[in-house]
């Protein structure tokens, strides 16, 4: 009640945000409790010759192919102005830049990433309307999909009808696999998950939940492990919240385990990791 008073005070609302930010930079973040013998993506046998590389990774998700790809799988999603002016983006990019267009974003990257690991299992935490889910479903229509999300009314002006909509959505895509969407708060709705099924491993894990330090640092530390060795995990909005950087090059970045590519640009940004090792 104070806090809501207070920030109806101009001054009170700019030194609450000032010492929010200040928090976010020092709190400590939780670390991801790896586990041994994490087993790894199915390469036919190929790892000890040549693998998944990031700037391969980068290099598809900014192509005209993977665009072409993405406009297709938005186009038989129930049509929203949102969308629209997606695919418009994209065919406006395309038509004057042509191949030259470097430009990527979530769903470039999934995309991309679901074209080369062709998932059997993949974990997103933060559904909204699921365009990303709807991506990967249609690259890999059998694949399993496991969404976590609050479904908050109207998030960021945009309906967001919720998961009975989003399994809709994904069979627009051509999903023929489950679709597993559990409602709630991530920092205990994923843990309460994944501890009910120790055996569950992801081929790849969005993460475009929470938008706090801590709150993206605890999707982060609970979904890491469950990645398989040569998985990709991917992360959105870098340049809209830098403060997220930390998470990223904390948990990511400066693990071994991982190599990482980002496409920055402005306010556009998008970031992904292999994962290389146990």
């Amino acid at each position: 009640m104070i806090r809501a008073s207070l920030r109806r005070i101009p001054w009170a609302r700019t030194a609450y945000a000032h010492a929010l930010s200040t928090l976010e930079r020092i709190v400590p973040l939780p670390a991801p409790r790896y586990i041994q013998g994490t087993p790894a993506i199915d390469d036919g046998g190929h790892g000890a010759f040549y693998r998944l590389t990031a700037e391969t990774l980068g290099s598809a998700a900014v192509s005209p192919e993977t665009k072409d790809f993405v406009i297709g799988v938005l186009s038989r999603l129930t049509p929203i102005e949102e969308l629209e002016l997606q695919q418009l983006k994209m065919r406006a990019g395309l038509e004057k830049f042509g191949a030259h267009w470097r430009h990527a974003s979530l769903l470039t990257l999934l995309s991309a990433a679901s074209y080369f690991i062709q998932p059997d299992n993949y974990l997103e935490i933060g559904v909204r309307r699921g365009y990303s889910a709807a991506v990967v479903a249609a690259m890999c229509p059998s694949s399993n999909i496991y969404g976590f999300d609050l479904w908050v009314e109207d998030y960021v002006d945009v309906p967001n009808p919720g998961p009975d909509f989003v399994r809709g959505e994904l069979v627009r895509a051509g999903h023929q696999g489950t679709a597993t969407l559990v409602s709630g708060d991530s920092r205990s709705t994923v843990p309460k998950f994944l501890a009910g099924h120790p055996d569950l491993f992801f081929d790849m894990i969005t993460i475009d939940g929470v938008k706090s330090i801590r709150g993206a640092a605890f999707d982060f530390a609970h979904a890491l492990p469950r990645l398989k060795v040569g998985g990709v995990v991917a992360y959105d909005d870098l340049p809209v919240k830098p403060l997220l950087r930390r998470v990223w090059n904390r948990l990511v970045c400066d693990d071994d385990r991982f190599v990482s590519w980002e496409f920055l640009d402005g306010n556009m940004g998008v970031a992904g990791a292999i994962r290389v090792k146990e």
